[in-house]
């Protein structure tokens, strides 16, 4: 006699990595819907969808990086042994979308037409410490335009006008884009003799960007005590981050200063940045100036934008930018200025879920479901998906022979809004029985007139 012995073996913990966020499908189907939102307004101001692969050669990621090398993952095979020369080259995953951009704008200069103006929607990867409504892989969706040699304003004040366009759609609360340029803030430091950099290339425009999160006081403290500032040059520059006032009367009062060539430059591309924005129907309290917004990278040099929820400002700017001078100077021998925006698609969906600011519904974009009443029914179901279907209908038929009651616990556990019976005796009288399980109505509709039904 022979006996079955069972195997035993080791079962591996199934937890995700921290920081790698992992939906379910009722919160998919929201981050899906936010993406078509994004792509349908992206692609109505006429950006054109790219992709990079998430790796890049490590010097061209070390070479934007500065200080933050720490946060690149590297890329390699488990097994090193055998390889041939061409798979050991050293690779690193992306950590954000603008350096492949950079990359990929100078390969294919040649081919594209300027100003180029792209949207990239992809997971990029940064090794830092995961917490709460920060993840080391991230959906970032992107649009920027790059210019050769030049870039006009215009390009500047249509970013507001489409960041207005995403946000309203999506119904997620009150918001406010605000706006501010780098040169009133350059030149203001330039004329003020407060250094750029201190401290072997630290950035005083750190110090600025830091100050709405740790406060007047403290920012008083840091230019001072950090950047060398006098007591009367601090003074000077918190007089501009504080300004408070309305679109016009924010530019009169920064025209009424004198503070140098470049401070100048900044306060007229700010006035007809904003000019233009009002032309492109953003209304005047979603747009707004406001002179403390600094974006910490250096690479920014002219229009720097960040966009908070009003009724939620704890989740700091949820949609940021700017523009820069040059784009790919590693890369090529052109001047490429660009300005683009960047939405934090992960991160804002996980703060909006954690709020009930959205909340999931179905776990299934099925709008119906046909029950399988009679096996001998089963073509007649099939056909009735096909043509559900063909007229844009998402739906299923429920896939085993089951009692009805199992089937309808599996329908509403999805969350599927409404379910076709069809057993012999409808068929024969031409009609099918349709169940809205929201409000559990029921309706008789002739098989054929379903599809117009719904």
């Amino acid at each position: 006699m022979f006996y079955r012995t069972k195997t035993l073996m080791t079962l591996i913990d199934p937890r995700p990595i921290s920081g790698f966020k992992e939906f379910l499908p009722e919160e998919q189907l929201i981050l899906e819907r936010m993406k078509r939102v994004i792509i349908k307004n992206f692609e109505l101001y006429g950006f054109s969808p790219i992709e990079t692969a998430a790796a890049e050669r490590e010097e061209v990621l070390i070479a934007k990086a500065g200080e933050n090398t720490k946060l690149i993952y590297s890329l390699s095979k488990l097994e090193r042994a055998n390889q041939d020369t061409g798979e050991t080259q050293d690779m690193a995953l992306r950590f954000d979308l603008t350096v492949p951009l950079a990359r990929f704008v100078a390969q294919n200069y040649g081919k594209l037409a300027f100003p180029f103006r792209r949207y990239q929607i992809q997971k990029v990867w940064r090794g830092e410490r995961a917490q709460k409504g920060r993840f080391r892989e991230f959906y970032q969706c992107d649009i920027d335009v790059v210019g050769d040699g030049k870039l006009g304003l215009l390009n500047d004040a249509e970013i507001p006008a489409v960041i207005y366009g995403i946000f309203s759609e999506m119904e997620i609360g009150p918001f406010q884009i605000r706006i501010n340029n780098r040169r009133v803030l350059n030149g203001l430091l330039e004329y003020l003799k407060i250094p750029l950099e201190y401290d072997d290339g630290q950035s005083t425009m750190n110090i600025i960007d830091k100050a709405e999160k740790v406060g007047i006081e403290k920012t008083k403290e840091m230019l001072t005590s950090l950047a060398g500032a006098s007591e009367t040059q601090a003074d000077a520059l918190i007089e501009v981050l504080t300004y408070k006032g309305s679109t016009d009367e924010t530019i009169k009062w920064l025209a009424s200063k004198q503070y140098g060539e470049l401070y100048k430059q900044g306060v007229n591309e700010l006035t007809e940045v904003m000019n233009i924005v009002r032309t492109l129907g953003v209304p005047e309290n979603a747009c707004v100036i406001d002179l403390s917004i600094a974006r910490g990278l250096d690479y920014y040099t002219g229009t720097v934008y960040e966009t908070t929820l009003l009724d939620n400002p704890q989740f700091g700017s949820v949609c940021s930018g700017g523009r820069y001078d040059d784009l790919a100077s590693n890369y090529i021998d052109r001047k490429l200025p660009g300005v683009g925006i960047s939405i934090g698609l992960t991160r804002l969906l996980s703060a909006l879920l954690d709020k009930g600011i959205v909340e999931p519904n179905a776990s299934t974009p099925s709008q119906v479901i046909i029950f399988q009443m009679d096996p001998v029914l089963r073509s007649d179901y099939f056909a009735l998906a096909a043509e559900l279907r063909k007229a844009g209908i998402k739906t299923e038929v429920y896939p085993e022979e089951t009692k009805i009651d199992k089937q309808s616990k599996y329908a509403l556990k999805k969350g599927v809004p409404f379910g076709i019976f069809l057993d012999q005796k409808r068929k024969d009288e031409g009609v099918c029985t349709v169940r809205d399980f929201g409000s559990r109505n029921e309706e008789k509709v002739q098989i054929k007139d379903v599809p117009e039904y719904f």
